[in-house]
């Protein structure tokens, strides 16, 4: 079988790319799949500049692995120890792992990895690192300078890398010693995977994988058509399952939320708007979450109050009773900001009227703009939706606010989000939210001897009973929703149990590909 792509006529003026088979179906259990999932990476399959933060690599190992009740499982590391005073983790590694082009995987491999990521400062936050030595042919020690609790995190989603092969052009030509290796990538289009003969877990049932990159409307078009066996779906299409396939719904932590410019305006940054603590949290309480559940995400979710909800270290005790307009209305009266003859509130000359950035193109935030925007109205809040490309919103974000999405298996994110040090690093921390009390509990959290130690500070930093991060403190973002993430399944293909996934960046569904199965004869 071999893939063409074609154009496939859509309602409406676009033209829309779609699969098309040069092969008919055959009887036989299939060896080959054709996927369509959101998520390409921009800068390509380089797991030191971020592939797999949010999924499995896929085409490269890494240390740890979580398996789909989320506990810690070896792959690359047999053993792993953090040394008493925490300064040191010393690792030891398997000796049958080799990359895909035949070549040894061992310690040296790992090092470079480590410390190359930790010098390149992108995404990848390593700079907790001080030194990756190698000790032995498969053993290695990181040294930290100083205790971080949450550097063990890269163990589950940095990719290892050979020393010898990485350069420049790496990212589109990735060598690695994952379950898959990359054949052909072309950027937009469609990215062909096969099984790497070199792999020294279980073999992958699937020989051949081929990933397209037509949008949401075109991938689903493929589907009705017969031409796809996995595609993932917004709630907008999650209803509409095409002949042979079903509806597969997987929790995650997959949040999308509003993030407000703290500070007044001063040149391209600040917002005189936002950086009013009663404009920020007569939002929060203002917003029916439950309802935004349902007219955005077609009742696919659950309503967020906090970046981690449900996770160890989110603090329940942070949140304020949302759907209560009356309450938001008294705070705003309260501040100053009274309606005016058109109903828009405003005050000392200032009209409470923002843009709301969300990205182009996606419909399931282009829905919760235009929800916020309707619930917001009768409050005397005039919101008005933008869609953006993700260049314009880079540009935008210290000035407007923007509806993100974020959620990990890792609290630094969370650090990430809130402290100063993540303030021009991507989108991290894109309203350039400070708070030393915040700052105090994050460091403390990072210093803990274990994660289960670091909880209560974690915790603290959202709200430690007079101040934090969330809605009851500085109420630095609105968080809206928790997605379900979607996917629509050939009748026949088992995608075996599936973990509560990450954001949807990184096709976290592949995590247990492993266990990925053809049922049908």
């Amino acid at each position: 079988m071999f893939l063409t792509l074609r154009r496939l006529a859509a309602p409406g003026p676009a033209l829309l790319l779609a699969l098309s088979l040069a092969a008919p179906a055959a009887a036989a259990p299939r060896t080959a799949l054709v996927l369509a999932l959101p998520g390409e990476p921009e800068r390509g399959y380089d797991p030191i500049q971020g592939w797999g933060e949010y999924g499995h690599p896929l085409f490269q190992s890494t240390l740890l692995r979580r398996d789909a009740d989320l506990a810690t499982q070896p792959d690359l590391a047999t053993r792993w120890q953090l040394s008493d005073d925490r300064l040191s983790w010393d690792i030891a590694l398997r000796e049958d792992a080799r990359f895909s082009d035949g070549a040894p995987l061992t310690a040296e491999d790992v090092a470079f990895t480590f410390n190359t990521a930790a010098k390149a400062g992108g995404a990848v936050d390593l700079s907790a690192l001080r030194e990756a030595r190698v000790t032995g042919p498969h053993s290695l020690r990181l040294a930290l300078k100083a205790p971080q609790i949450t550097f063990a995190e890269s163990f589950f989603t940095l990719g290892i890398v050979p020393s010898a092969k990485y350069g420049p052009d790496y990212a589109r030509h990735p060598v690695g010693s994952g379950p898959y290796r990359l054949v052909l990538w072309s950027p937009g289009q469609q990215l062909i995977a096969e099984a790497n003969p070199e792999y020294y877990g279980p073999r992958p049932a699937f020989a051949r994988l081929t990933f397209l990159f037509t949008g949401e409307a075109a991938s689903h078009a493929a589907a009705m058509a017969g031409q796809l066996d996995l595609l993932a779906v917004p709630p907008s299409l999650a209803t509409r399952v095409p002949a042979g396939m079903r509806r597969v719904v997987v929790r995650s932590v997959d949040n999308r939320g509003i993030v407000f410019p703290m500070q007044p305006a001063e040149g391209a940054t600040g917002n005189d708007v936002t950086a009013d603590p009663a404009i920020r949290r007569a939002i929060n309480i203002a917003l029916d979450r439950r309802a935004l559940v349902q007219a955005a995400l077609l009742g696919f979710g659950t309503p967020a109050y906090g970046p981690a909800d449900g996770l160890p270290w989110s603090n329940p005790e942070a949140r304020l009773p949302d759907a209560d307009p009356e309450g938001a209305a008294r705070l705003l009266d309260e501040a100053g900001w009274r309606p005016g003859p058109d109903g828009i509130r405003a005050r000392s000359g200032q009209p409470a009227r923002l843009p709301l950035i969300y990205f182009a193109g996606d419909s399931t935030r282009q829905a919760l703009a235009l929800t916020v925007a309707e619930m917001l109205r009768p409050l005397g809040i005039a919101i008005e939706p933008e869609g953006r490309s993700r260049e314009d919103t880079r540009r935008l974000m210290a000035s407007r606010p923007v509806i993100f999405g974020w959620g990990s298996h890792n609290p630094a994110e969370v650090h990430n989000l809130y402290s100063a040090a993540g303030i021009g690093h991507g989108f991290f921390n894109a309203g350039r939210y400070t708070s030393p009390a915040v700052e105090a509990h994050f460091a403390a959290a990072q210093a803990a001897p274990s994660l289960e130690a670091s909880l209560p500070e974690w915790r603290a930093a959202e709200w430690d009973g007079t101040t934090g991060y969330g809605m009851k403190g500085d109420a630095a973002w609105a968080w809206l929703v928790n997605l379900d993430h979607i996917y629509l399944a050939n009748r026949c293909f088992d995608l075996g149990r599936t973990q509560i996934e990450p954001h949807g960046h990184g096709w976290p569904v592949t995590a247990g590909i492993l266990g990925w199965r053809w049922t049908c004869p």
